[in-house]
């Protein structure tokens, strides 16, 4: 998998027969304030990769606020470990404005 993917190619990969694990890894604060997630997408503490990247299988997608160093650094940390590991291009805000549909966290967890 190419270590970016834009909002529509996650999009068809999400509908594939196996679609990659889909990682929210934004910053708590930035998360709170948005109130909303990419339908689908687990947790995971982006300064704590080292914990849960290894345990990832399969291919993984991460997501930040705009695709930027957090979730480029996490692709990159995951990538380093042999994980098929990719981020997504603009971030939930990019998937936000491209009308994707994403959910309130509350909902969601």
């Amino acid at each position: 998998m190419s270590s970016c993917l834009s909002s529509g190619q996650l999009r068809s990969r999400i509908c594939d027969a196996t679609p990659p694990a889909l990682v929210d890894v934004r910053k708590p604060p930035a998360r709170q304030a948005s109130g909303l997630m990419i339908a689908g997408s687990v947790r995971c503490l982006h300064d704590q990769v080292d914990y849960w990247g290894p345990k990832m299988t399969g291919a993984v997608v991460v997501y930040c606020v705009h695709g930027r160093e957090v979730s480029q650094g996490v692709c990159s940390a995951l990538r380093a470990i042999g994980v098929d590991a990719a981020y997504l291009e603009g971030g939930i805000e990019g998937w936000r404005l491209a009308g994707l549909p994403v959910v309130p966290i509350s909902e969601a967890e």
